[in-house]
């Protein structure tokens, strides 16, 4: 369990502290606005109405002692800048800040933050991914280079196992899991058998996925 800052509750901001609630974490959750802070008062530990942009106020949160800052605000990027900057020069252990745009993530990651999410660029990634190939379920990027994909079995590998198809050296994949239904199998070996109706999840360069797979 973590103990974690939100600022900024806007959607984006509200569906965070609610998921990091939901997985049991300290969640302090800021916002200026009254009626926002109140939406999120059954789920989070504590919730305050202030303005991330004064440095005196932050300073009475205690933002060093926090695991995790988060800025998810969305709609002032002034507001967003301000209060990542301020986060880290009162000694914040680590701030993610979330950008609309590629200009605003290169000013946040110059400005203090240690990470920036991007919603809108990561959720087309993931879209035109995901709906232009029919056998992938399920996409992870975790680089430019390597990706974790889900996908179906391909026809000639039904009936065959693992070690049969020799498939990391010969492809240059890792098959991570097997997932039948909902449950994942991660204790793949030599001999698991793979079947028309599983999925596999498989780690490696997008290159090599795309190129085994028919991507």
């Amino acid at each position: 369990m973590k103990s974690i800052l939100v600022i900024g509750l806007g959607r984006f901001g509200y569906n965070i502290a609610k998921k990091l609630s939901e997985m049991k974490h300290e969640v302090m959750a800021i916002d200026r606005h009254e009626d926002l802070v109140n939406e999120v008062l059954d789920f989070v530990t504590n919730a305050q109405i202030g303005d991330s942009t004064d440095i005196d106020y932050l300073q009475t949160l205690g933002v060093e002692s926090f695991d995790l800052c988060i800025v998810a605000i969305r709609n002032n990027f002034q507001t967003s800048l301000e209060t990542t900057s301020l986060l880290k020069e009162l000694g914040a252990k680590k701030v993610v800040s979330c950008a609309t745009n590629d200009i605003h993530e290169k000013f946040l990651l110059r400005n203090g933050a240690d990470a920036v999410v991007y919603p809108e660029k990561q959720l087309a990634t993931w879209t035109a991914v995901r709906f232009t190939a029919d056998n992938v379920f399920d996409y992870i990027k975790l680089d430019d280079e390597f990706s974790i994909f889900e996908v179906s079995t391909p026809e000639n590998w039904v009936g065959k196992t693992i070690g049969q198809l020799a498939i990391r050296p010969k492809y240059g994949i890792n098959v991570l899991a097997v997932k039948s239904g909902d449950k994942f199998d991660v204790k793949v070996m030599p001999d698991t058998l793979l079947t028309k109706e599983e999925h596999l999840l498989v780690l490696g360069s997008i290159k090599n996925v795309k190129k085994c797979f028919d991507i």
